[in-house]
């Protein structure tokens, strides 16, 4: 993060404080680094067990966004995390996500950035190794992207699909956008009476993961499972189609869609 000219002012880590990673000072609290810095966001790389309490001490210090890297979080704490971040209107990233990147200015996560150019192509995905390969595609076909937020593959998670829909719809450097979902929850099929309702009026081009999957086995995430009938990749498809959304059979089919859409 630091060599993509991000703004790492400082690390916390309680019992650690007087150390140094990276050229950044490390403190025992929050609150202990902004008696020195000025902070207006955090990023947490904790264990799962140990998430809850950094999770809401970023919330009460007024951070925005926090952005939760860790995967395996227990989903009652992830539901207290969210419910203190939506009192005070703070943004949760996460958890188990890649986070989010704004394409040569800044990087808050794990992405690979060597995939991302600067472009209009807003990107949100609950999948993170698509999401890596979508923005790949978009950017050897000549576009790139303005904002690309990973919101996690978590049963609960801060941000969903619709929440950056509505920010990418407000964004005047987002021209049209990539939506990755996968199997499991209903949030693509939200997304799609969103859009319907005309929520989003931009171009989108959706790429739904997990066609083949077994009914009742987790596929990779532990929110992308499917229960019966609910949450299959074909009732996904299916709802965004209905919505008017593009969707691609592949991965690479949504680069190509976005040049179609965008007359390139």
């Amino acid at each position: 993060m630091l060599d993509y000219g991000s703004k790492v002012v400082a690390g916390v880590t309680p019992g650690r404080g007087g150390m140094e990673v990276e050229g950044a000072p490390v403190f025992d609290s929050i609150s202990e680094a902004q008696t020195h810095f000025d902070v207006d966001a955090s990023i947490l790389f904790v264990p799962p067990r140990f998430v809850l309490d950094p999770a809401l001490e970023a919330v009460e210090a007024g951070l925005d966004p926090v952005v939760v890297i860790t995967e395996g979080v227990p989903v009652r704490d992830t539901m207290e995390i969210v419910a203190n971040a939506r009192l005070r209107g703070t943004t949760i990233i996460g958890p188990n996500c890649p986070g989010i990147i704004k394409p040569g200015e800044v990087k808050m996560g794990i992405m690979p950035e060597q995939v991302f150019r600067r472009g209009n192509i807003g990107i949100v995905s609950r999948s993170g190794t698509l999401f890596y390969e979508i923005a790949s595609h978009i950017s050897r076909r000549g576009l790139g992207q303005s904002t690309c937020v990973g919101i996690g593959g978590d049963p609960v998670v801060g941000l969903d699909f619709i929440d950056v829909l509505r920010w990418f719809e407000a964004d005047d450097e987002t021209e049209a956008v990539a939506l990755i979902g996968e199997i499991g929850g209903d949030s693509e099929e939200r997304a799609a009476d969103f859009i319907a309702g005309g929520g989003f009026t931009k171009p989108l081009v959706a790429y739904i993961a997990g066609r083949t999957a077994v009914p009742g086995k987790s596929m990779g995430h532990a929110g992308a499972i499917v229960q019966g009938d609910a949450g299959t990749a074909l009732g996904k498809i299916e709802a965004l189609r209905d919505a008017g959304v593009t969707v691609g059979e592949l991965p690479g089919d949504v680069a190509e869609a976005l040049v179609g859409l965008l007359g390139g």
